[in-house]
Parts: C-alpha cells; sequence; structure tokens
C-alpha cells in the first residue's frame, strides 16, 4: 500500500463494506423473497463468504480492508492502527452497509413486495427485515446473544491475524482475501444458528438503520428485548479478545523465535 490520504482511505472503506453487504444482503434476500427455491442456508454462508472475500479485494490495496470496525478497533488496540481514524473508519464502514442495502432492496423491490404484499414484518412467516440485519432465535438470551457474538467475532479476528501474519503460514496477498471468505463461510457454518453471526456491528447497523427508513419502522430497534446492541457490542469485544489471544499465545511467539533465529546466526 501507498501513501494514502484519509479520505481516500474512508472512500476505500466504504466501498469494500458495501460490496460486502450488497453481495452477503443480496444473498440472504434471493432465499428469503423465493422461499427457499434458490438456495438456502448453504448457499447464504457462501455468498457471505464470496461477498466478504471481493470486498477485501475491493479495499484491500488501500487500507488492508478492515471492512468491520471490529477489525478496525483490534487493529487499533494490537496492531498500532492510529486511534484518531477509528470513528472515520466507522462511519464509512457504516454507510457502506447501509447503501448496500438500498440498493439491494432496488433491486428486489417487486419480490418484497410479492412475498409480503407491500407490508414489511420484521418477524414472522412473512418477515423481511432478517434480510438486512440480524435478530436472535426466539431461545436465545441476551446474554447468550453477547457470548455468541463475541466467541464468533474472536474467532474471525484471531485467524486474520494468523493469515496477515508473515512470520506466520500466511498465504499469498492475492489468496488472501479468498482465505479470508472461506473463514466467514466457516464462521456461519458452525456459529450461524443462534442469530445469524453478524460478527461485525457495519454489517449488522448498516442495513439496520436502512430498515428503520425503508419501512420496516422503529421497532427495528426495539424487538427481542432490543437486541440491536448485541451485534455492536458483542463484535468490538470479540475482536479484541481475538486479537489478544493470538499476540498472546501465537504472535509473540513468532516474534522472539524470529529475533532468536537472527542472534544465532
Amino acid at each position: 500500500m501507498g501513501r494514502t490520504t484519509l479520505k481516500q482511505e474512508l472512500l476505500a472503506e466504504f466501498l469494500g463494506t458495501f460490496t460486502l453487504v450488497v453481495f452477503g444482503v443480496g444473498s440472504v434476500a434471493q432465499v428469503v423473497l423465493s422461499e427457499g427455491k434458490t438456495g438456502g442456508f448453504l448457499s447464504i454462508n457462501l455468498g457471505w463468504g464470496l461477498a466478504v472475500a471481493m470486498g477485501v479485494y475491493v479495499a484491500g490495496g488501500v487500507t488492508g480492508a478492515h471492512l468491520n470496525p471490529a477489525v478496525t478497533l483490534a487493529l487499533a488496540v494490537r496492531r498500532g492502527f492510529a486511534w484518531s481514524k477509528i470513528f472515520p473508519y466507522w462511519i464509512a464502514q457504516i454507510l457502506g452497509g447501509f447503501t448496500g442495502s438500498v440498493v439491494v432492496f432496488i433491486a428486489y423491490r417487486d419480490a418484497f413486495n410479492a412475498f409480503d404484499g407491500g407490508t414489511r414484518i420484521i418477524l414472522g412467516e412473512k418477515a423481511t427485515a432478517g434480510i438486512f440485519a440480524t435478530y436472535p432465535q426466539p431461545f436465545l438470551s441476551t446474554l447468550g446473544g453477547v457470548i455468541d457474538q463475541t466467541v464468533g467475532t474472536a474467532l474471525l479476528v484471531l485467524v486474520i491475524l494468523a493469515l496477515i501474519d508473515s512470520r506466520n503460514t500466511a498465504p499469498s496477498a492475492n489468496m488472501a482475501p479468498l482465505v479470508i471468505g472461506l473463514l466467514v463461510v466457516l464462521i456461519g457454518m458452525t456459529f450461524g444458528f443462534n442469530s445469524g453471526y453478524a460478527i461485525n456491528p457495519a454489517r449488522d447497523l448498516g442495513p439496520r438503520l436502512f430498515t428503520l427508513v425503508g419501512g420496516w419502522g422503529t421497532e427495528v430497534f426495539s424487538v427481542a428485548n432490543h437486541w440491536f446492541w448485541v451485534p455492536i457490542a458483542g463484535p468490538l469485544l470479540g475482536g479484541v479478545l481475538g486479537a489478544v489471544t493470538y499476540d498472546g499465545l501465537v504472535g509473540n511467539y513468532l516474534t522472539i523465535s524470529s529475533e532468536a533465529k537472527r542472534a544465532s546466526s
């Protein structure tokens, strides 16, 4: 990455997150609105994984492609990312998620109307709010949701740090986005049941804000015991936890190992 301005970085984060959300939300819309005729949970997992990969390809050369406030915070805590850039990055990411949702809705507007008769529903048989943002299973407690999001995001960031660590067995730069995408598929296939594995505040809050103004109303923030804050707080906590865990158990050892090899050579 060459020297860039903050404006260029924010535009890259916006477009990368837009790419992630437009493909990811699009994969959910296709399954829900077709009532399962065009795929299922596997195709949604694959859609989100490939969406992440494409987003990283779009923004990677400018910012390294955070595309996720949890990743941005983790990099500030453990990798020296400038704290002054955190909120601008978060805003760009959330706006990207919002705009991606707008595009999906426009593309599928007729399908939405055919599916729900023009009445935007949050929960239930004809619910469509879950196409955009995540909602918990009826059995999931708030604490269970926080744990779910913390664990999923910790695993995401932990493995991402391993994948981009040149001292570890990192893939080549042009393959890393695809491997990160496979990681997201894996998380979806193992931890997607409880609440849809947001593991990214921008991926959830941006689309949720769209549903707020797009016809679903204020209940998108109050339903399920005000669930909306869980896929924000859980990932932010989990991202830092994943980074600290990787560094404490592997990353710091690799640094010591490299220095020892140089000292003995």
